[in-house]
């Protein structure tokens, strides 16, 4: 019969794929990297960060873009950000800035993570800052700052009609501007319109009485951003449209404008039956993007993207014990792992985020179905089928055995959104966090980064 784990995950879906593979033991590799010997010299619970796959990912956005454009022979440029929000560590930062990209700002804290960047000659100044987000006067000022600092490609984006107000005086030196539209939000959401951003009947009267004969400002941008990202949904096509109509109707009065950002980023693979057609999609963008110019007569605009999960999400695993198994009544069968998913991984409560989810050993066992519980006392803190579409299926677990567990593509929000280095739910510690590279021959380097969470220092955080 054939009901060993290794049997279920070869039967269900196409394997090996995508930087997974699983030896002659039953052990799972990461990207060529063996689990078990990360887990065997640091323990669990553990987050990694394997590194490289942060530079495959942008050079593979930059290839279907500039594929997509040499297709149709389309005449703008392409521009790839990164938006830090989405994982600010310097590792990562470092990383990212290997391939020569922007940067997209949300705070005014960013600003001075750009600071050090430079101070370290990581950062140059002709490289384009993406100033996006509600800009409260301690962003203006740092903003202000980089501009006068001789960072000539800082681009503010208004958010509303007030923030050039407040500004114009701070600047000493002429500034690109960029102008964000409210886009419609997708329909079963609680909002008909973002509440970030102009109004598109706002946007051409603005830059008539704003922008256009001030001597300080030239709009070269304008933004869109779908919260829900880039899919092949009749939503985003036609909220794209009503952009680039946008974008049409302000290049007639405005020949300055000549890049369109367009936010919200392709989504990552969160399980092993993913299916997105990357190629198609950046395509299809340009090749509508270009049809609509052509239509109106305007050059078509260079492209900026912003993408900040597709970038670092998959460099990203967290990898668990399962420390005991508890059998509720006639059929619930619960693994209690050595950490908490509230903790380490807040995305799966706060938007019901999925995650691509393997056994790391014992793939030639006989599997189970199981619910996965946290260790905190809070009975959100599991990870199911009934919180997730899948159920879980893991090799049977024996206490005198070891069964380890990873949970996949975690490197982007989840330690900005847990609060990292602060105090976790229940008190629960932060994990280990190995840093994995690979040095000019190609051999793999560990790094461990940070150790797990002390009591001492939680309990100087709270004041004892």
């Amino acid at each position: 019969m054939k009901n060993k784990y290794r049997d279920l995950i070869e039967q269900t879906f196409d394997w090996p794929q995508n930087g997974f593979d699983v030896d002659d033991d039953g052990n799972l590799s990461f990207h060529d990297i063996s689990l078990m010997d990360i887990i065997d010299k640091y323990g669990t619970p553990l987050r990694i960060t394997y590194l490289p796959n942060i530079s495959e990912k942008i050079q593979r956005a930059r290839r279907l873009f500039n594929v997509a454009m040499a297709k149709v022979d389309y005449n703008g440029e392409y521009h790839y950000c990164y938006c830090t929000k989405s994982n600010h560590f310097q590792f990562v930062l470092e990383e990212v800035l290997k391939n020569d990209v922007h940067i997209e700002t949300s705070s005014a804290f960013d600003v001075h993570i750009i600071d050090k960047l430079h101070q370290d000659g990581l950062f140059n100044k002709d490289r384009y800052i993406i100033c996006n987000g509600y800009k409260r006067p301690n962003y203006l000022e740092n903003i202000a700052r980089l501009i006068n600092d001789g960072f000539s490609n800082t681009i503010p984006v208004l958010d509303n009609l007030f923030e050039l107000d407040a500004l114009e005086p701070m600047l000493e030196k002429k500034c690109f501007l960029g102008m964000r539209i409210a886009a419609e939000e997708e329909p079963n959401f609680a909002f008909y319109t973002s509440r970030l951003g102009i109004r598109y009947n706002d946007i051409l009267p603005y830059y008539e009485g704003r922008i256009k004969k001030n001597p300080k400002f030239k709009l070269k941008m304008l933004h869109f951003f779908l919260n829900t990202g880039i899919k092949d949904t009749s939503y985003y096509w036609n909220e794209l449209m009503k952009a680039v109509n946008a974008y049409c109707s302000l290049r007639a009065i405005c020949p300055d404008l000549t890049a369109l950002n367009i936010g919200g980023g392709f989504p990552f693979q969160n399980s092993l039956n993913f299916g997105y057609d990357y190629d198609y999609m950046a395509e299809e963008i340009i090749a509508q993007i270009q049809a609509i110019c052509q239509q109106h007569g305007v050059p078509e605009p260079d492209i900026f993207t912003e993408f900040g999960s597709f970038t670092v999400a998959e460099s990203g695993a967290l990898l668990y014990s399962v420390i005991n198994q508890k059998l509720q009544n006639d059929r619930e069968r619960w693994n209690m792992i050595d950490s908490s998913f509230l903790t380490t991984m807040p995305d799966t409560i706060a938007i019901n985020q999925r995650f691509l989810q393997l056994a790391v050993n014992h793939w030639n066992l006989e599997y189970e179905r199981v619910n996965l519980g946290g260790l905190t006392c809070d009975s959100n803190d599991f990870y199911n089928a009934e919180l997730h579409q899948n159920a879980i299926f893991l090799p049977k677990f024996h206490g005198d055995e070891p069964l380890y567990i990873g949970f996949f593509h975690t490197g982007a929000y989840q330690e900005a959104v847990g609060g990292y280095g602060g105090v976790q739910h229940c008190l629960n510690p932060a994990p280990k966090h190995v840093i994995i590279d690979k040095d000019e021959t190609g051999e793999i380097i560990t790094k461990l980064f940070a150790k797990e969470q002390s009591w001492q220092s939680m309990l100087r955080i709270l004041g004892y």
